[in-house]
This record gives C-alpha cells, sequence and structure tokens, in this order.
C-alpha cells in the first residue's frame, strides 16, 4: 500500500486498460496482491508488530465479531469513498487491491501455524516485510490503480499542495495512533516495516516496470 510517486493528474481507468502488455501486468498485479496478503499474515502471526494501517485493521477486528480479512476490506472500500471529494477515478487495481489482500490473508492465516519460539517469530516478521516489498513493487509496477490508502495519500497531496511526506506520515500516525489505542500490535516489527519498506520498494519497482509504454506512462 506503499507509492513511490505522485500522479500529477487523475489516473484514467480506461487508458490504464489500454497500455501495453496488459495479459502480463494483470498476472503481475494478482501475483503480487496474494503475496501482499501472505506478507501480512506472516506479519500478523510473527506478533512482533504490524505497519500503521494494519495496527488498525488489527485493533478494529478485536471489537468486531468479524475476520481481519474482512476489516481490512472493510475500512478499503471506506477509503474509497474518501476519492469522491478528491475526484479520483479507481482503476481494476484499486478494486481488486481492496478486495484480493483481505481474502488471502484470511486464507493464509486460517493454513499458518503461529510459532512460539522467538526464532521462527522473527523469521516470519523479515519474511513478511521483504514479502510486502516485493508484493508493492509489484502491484505499484502493473499499473493498473493505486490502491485505496495510496490514492487517499497521493488525492490529497494533489488537493492540498502539501508535501507527500507530509501527507503521508500524518496519515499513518494516526491511524496508527487510533489502532493502537483500540489494541493492535505495535512492536519493533512495526519500527522494521517503517525503516524497510520505503528502501525495498525503490529497489525492487524497477524490476517491475520494465516494458512500460507511454500511454502506460501517463496514467501514474
Amino acid at each position: 500500500m506503499t507509492t513511490t510517486s505522485v500522479p500529477t493528474s487523475a489516473p484514467d481507468p480506461i487508458a490504464q486498460l489500454r497500455a501495453g502488455f496488459l495479459p502480463r501486468r494483470l498476472v503481475q498485479l494478482y501475483v503480487g496482491l496474494t503475496l501482499y496478503g501472505l506478507s501480512m499474515a506472516l506479519m500478523i502471526e510473527s506478533r512482533l508488530g504490524l505497519d500503521p494501517w494494519d495496527v488498525l485493521h488489527y485493533g478494529i477486528a478485536q471489537h468486531l465479531p468479524v475476520s481481519f480479512g474482512t476489516v481490512v476490506i472493510g475500512v478499503g472500500l471506506l477509503v474509497l469513498l474518501a476519492w469522491i471529494p478528491l475526484r479520483q477515478w479507481p482503476g481494476l487495481g484499486t478494486i481488486s487491491n481492496a478486495i484480493v489482500i483481505g481474502l488471502v490473508t484470511d486464507a493464509a492465516l486460517a493454513l499458518l501455524a503461529r510459532p512460539d519460539a522467538i526464532g521462527w517469530r522473527v523469521t516470519f516478521l523479515v519474511a513478511g516485510i521483504v514479502g510486502n516489498g516485493i508484493a508493492t513493487a509489484m502491484y505499484i509496477g502493473a499499473h493498473l490503480g493505486p490502491g485505496p490508502r495510496d490514492g487517499l495519500m497521493t488525492g490529497l497531496v494533489r488537493r492540498t499542495g502539501l508535501s507527500v511526506r507530509l501527507v503521508r506520515t500524518t496519515i499513518e500516525v494516526s491511524v496508527l495512533a487510533i489502532g493502537w489505542l483500540l489494541g493492535g500490535v505495535v512492536g519493533v516489527g512495526t519500527v522494521a516495516y517503517a525503516l524497510a519498506i520505503g528502501p525495498l520498494v525503490h529497489v525492487l519497482l524497477p524490476l517491475f516496470e520494465a516494458g512500460r509504454t507511454s500511454a502506460s506512462r501517463s496514467t501514474t
């Protein structure tokens, strides 16, 4: 749910689909979203801390008779409502992001055994963070629309003229604080994620942008 650049205009979903290499980009999108859900489950099962949005998701899930993945989907759809005043259009990747990640996370949580040994918990955490970085680079590199939370950030940057750093920090600190108050898991994993995810995506994103066309560049 991390972006590396701010669009200068609202993405055109039709242009995204008409851009070249669509079959490859679709495969990359859904593999990336599946890996994202798996990486979230690994971090949850590590019990060493979550990224800010997942702290919020986890905290909400403690107070509702629904699964973690259901909360992820619900929050994603609610965030999409905030796109309306920002005059943004969701792409195929946006809608897929809102739904697929939550479904995969629930499936992975049902299949993964929760480790007790600290060595395995650290392994789960590291695998979750690295997997999340790869997954983020894959779905962003597919250029089929940002995730709901990324789009909220970039939309606010365009509408307010504030810096990406300020808007992103404000959003993430806010959701982290609310999630923590609700009982979300904050720990060393939260700090590790914050420090690692940006550099990981920065390094990995070019690997998944090979073959972009001029048409696809115009939509990002």
